[in-house]
């Protein structure tokens, strides 16, 4: 990810202690770093490391002036006349210097352990990420497959009624002398245990992808406030901060998002005759939800112009990530399993893994293990693209069901015309 991607920028002005005066200028946000840069001269007067931070506060300056200070190291730094407001610059400051201590003391316990870390358990957690990305797609399209098969069950119920409809259109058609017209008036109640059977379906409650920490900004600028975002298989949830729902989006919801940068995304469900639910979303974690996000909403994502560089930085390094972990992963396997058998016979390695086979081998224990993940991963994907391929089957089915479904309505349409 780029760092020096700007996230937010606002108006403001900074009190400049080696001439005493307040400076005019734009106080700018990046993904690691606060800068603040002059509007008559364009120079950039501050600009610290987010991590450096000590402190992020709410002051008065001159007992008149509501002003944000930000204590780095040794250095009080004051802004005031901030726009929109002085809460939104600090409510967004703080999400994303708390989170950068969080992000940082997690790097600092990986950067300890990485000196007794071996190429076996660093391969380990790559395979385990990729293990976690897959099972969330597994359960997206689980959810995907349950609403194909609600689909199948309605159409079943409406093909049901459309006979039950065409035997009473028979009777009605009927003269007046058949003597078997009660009996067909009698259908309609033998039809009824199927949609009680259809009706005491539940629905089965489903289970978190991810959850992350966001700035929610509802319609206006100047109401912003923290809380969290939450992603299931059917849609997404908004909740504040003490996990009271705030706004929940089914997936039929939704009718566009829209990827600002990798830190903010917006959410709209579009409405006639009344104003739109849309709410913004800011966060230092968006970067991990925006795939899941691309995965689920596909034909209703759409990456702005400053989110393009995010895409193409993700999507095609992707693939090269994923064929590289396997080719490392099955090569140091092949190194361990048969030490013997020459490294530089085998057909389609670069040099970089035939150095990993001949420099770095792997104990048992993590041959082991990696042979576990991949053996999962593997019945994963067995999994995904069985379930994919019964989608497929499913919605040939359900086109059918539809095109047969609206032919006899047409054709009942032309009985009852002949009837009126």
């Amino acid at each position: 990810m780029n760092e020096d991607i700007r996230i937010h920028s606002w108006p403001c002005s900074y009190y400049l202690d080696t001439t005493k005066q307040w400076v005019s200028g734009r106080l700018s946000l990046t993904p690691v770093s606060i800068k603040f840069t002059a509007d008559k001269t364009g120079e950039l007067l501050v600009s610290f490391h987010l991590s450096s931070i000590s402190e992020i506060k709410k002051e008065s300056s001159n007992l008149i002036f509501s002003s944000l200070t930000i204590l780095e190291k040794n250095t009080k730094h004051w802004f005031s006349s901030l726009r929109p407001s002085r809460n939104v610059v600090f409510n967004i400051l703080e999400h994303f210097w708390r989170e950068q201590l969080l992000s940082s003391q997690s790097a600092g316990a990986e950067a300890a352990a990485a000196l007794q870390t071996t190429k076996g358990k660093e391969l380990t957690g790559l395979l385990t990420g990729s293990q976690k990305r897959l099972e969330d797609t597994a359960k997206v399209l689980h959810y995907q497959g349950e609403q194909f098969d609600n689909i199948m069950k309605g159409l079943n119920k409406i093909e049901g009624d459309m006979d039950v409809a065409d035997r009473l259109l028979t009777e009605l058609e009927s003269p007046s002398w058949w003597p078997f017209s009660s009996k067909l008036w009698k259908v309609p109640l033998e039809a009824k245990p199927k949609e009680t059977a259809t009706v005491s379906d539940s629905k089965n409650q489903e289970g978190i992808i991810i959850r992350i920490p966001v700035i929610i900004t509802h319609r206006t600028d100047s109401n912003v406030k923290p809380g969290k975002l939450t992603l299931f298989a059917s849609g997404l949830e908004i909740s504040d901060c003490n996990s009271q729902v705030i706004h929940r989006f089914e997936s039929k919801d939704v009718d566009d998002i829209r990827v600002h940068t990798p830190y903010e995304i917006s959410v709209r469900q579009r409405f006639i005759g009344k104003p739109d639910t849309s709410y913004r979303l800011l966060s230092a974690k968006m970067p991990e939800a925006i795939p899941i996000l691309e995965m689920q909403f596909s034909k209703k994502i759409q990456f702005l112009e400053d989110a393009l560089g995010f895409v193409g930085a993700r999507n095609s390094p992707q693939v090269d990530l994923g064929t590289s972990i396997w080719q490392a992963a099955t090569g140091l396997l092949g190194g361990v399993v048969q030490p013997s058998s020459p490294v530089a016979g085998k057909e389609g390695m670069d040099n970089d893994q035939v150095q990993l086979q001949a420099h770095e081998k792997i104990s048992q224990e993590e041959a082991k293990e990696l042979k576990q993940i991949l053996k999962k991963l593997k019945g994963l994907a067995l999994e995904t693209e069985a379930e994919l391929e019964r989608q497929d089957e499913a919605l040939d089915s359900i086109t059918t069901s539809v095109d047969r479904a609206t032919l006899n309505i047409d054709k009942q349409n032309r009985r009852i015309k002949k009837l009126t």
